[in-house]
């Protein structure tokens, strides 16, 4: 009897985000603490500026001024510097780190599994993921993102805007686990997600614009004969990814520091602010429309250096944990 030989199956490695989901969180989170901690100096002015006139009727007419032109960034980095020294610009990296963390880890790594669960899809067209999944994914994993990391957020956010303050009224956290023990001993642990309706609809609009553009303008580029995969490409892609999110955010971003920052009446008076809703319109009541655009200046010049560190050191991340 002959006995047929049948040819070995040599079954291909899965890819590496079959392999490993985790790749990505550890990638992204990584890559946003680099980013984060570099440009840290930026987000604080940004948060200082976005409570510039806050609750002020005389804040409308300087409405225009108030997006953060260089001169108004400089006026405020110049004071921060003054009263605490160049390391009154690094007030809440701690925090900063934990968000990262837990924001960014998050949603880089769900953005990461979603994209590619939907490119195995058998009826994926030739020429990569549309445009549109590729925010769809951004959307949810934005908005998962921002609820794990809500907390820390808040507590960057009141490290940040504690120098403003007159003394007496200065929380004065010793750091982000101080920062968020204090909120949920002193104010309920329901406080630490005071805000968490604008954190989310702004991390859903940042990350959609900032990741899905990232890859989708790389993709062009490249695809496109303009450039070949490397840093050129990465930078371009970056910026303008950068671009993107800064102006689908800045209003979002405006509303959550304020409510974040917000300080009940020590006489137990309604607070200033209701919520998103509320602070939104009252905002643009008293300091006028482009009162939520205070801040864009820093926001767009924050992004810039933060999308190029953040995409660069992801591009390297992914490179280095190829082989584990």
């Amino acid at each position: 009897m002959v006995h047929e030989t049948r040819p070995e199956l040599h079954h291909p490695p899965a890819p590496h985000h079959e392999n490993a989901a985790w790749k990505g969180f550890v990638e992204g989170g990584v890559a946003s603490m680099v980013a984060g901690v570099a440009t840290h100096p930026l987000d604080l002015l940004k948060v200082r500026m976005q409570l510039m006139g806050e609750g002020s009727a005389k804040a409308a007419a300087g409405a225009a001024g108030a997006t953060g032109a260089p001169g108004g960034a400089l006026r405020v980095a110049a004071e921060v510097v003054k009263e605490s020294g160049v390391k009154g610009l690094f007030t809440g990296v701690t925090a900063t780190m934990m968000r990262q963390i837990l924001y960014s880890a998050t949603r880089m790594g769900i953005y990461d599994i979603l994209k590619h669960k939907m490119e195995e899809q058998p009826h994926m067209a030739p020429g990569g993921l549309p445009m549109y999944k590729k925010i769809g994914a951004g959307l949810v994993s934005g908005a998962i993102g921002a609820a794990v990391g809500n907390p820390a957020d808040m507590a960057m956010v009141r490290m940040q805007a504690d120098g403003r303050l007159p003394l007496e009224q200065r929380r004065n956290y010793k750091g982000a686990v101080d920062a968020i023990l204090r909120i949920q001993r002193e104010e309920g642990a329901t406080a630490l997600w005071r805000g968490c309706g604008p954190t989310v609809y702004r991390a859903m609009a940042v990350t959609a614009g900032q990741l899905a553009t990232y890859d989708q303008a790389k993709e062009s580029l490249v695809a496109g004969g303009y450039m070949k995969e490397g840093l050129g490409a990465h930078t371009m892609a970056a910026f303008t990814a950068a671009i993107f999110a800064s102006l689908a955010s800045n209003p979002f971003d405006v509303v959550k520091t304020r409510l974040m920052n917000m300080r009940k009446p020590e006489g137990g008076g309604p607070a200033p602010y209701s919520g998103p809703m509320d602070c939104a319109v009252k905002t643009i009541k008293l300091e006028g429309p482009l009162a939520l655009y205070k801040g864009l200046i820093p926001t767009i010049v924050r992004q810039g250096p933060f999308s190029l560190i953040l995409f660069v050191t992801l591009e390297q991340m992914k490179k280095i944990m190829e082989d584990i």
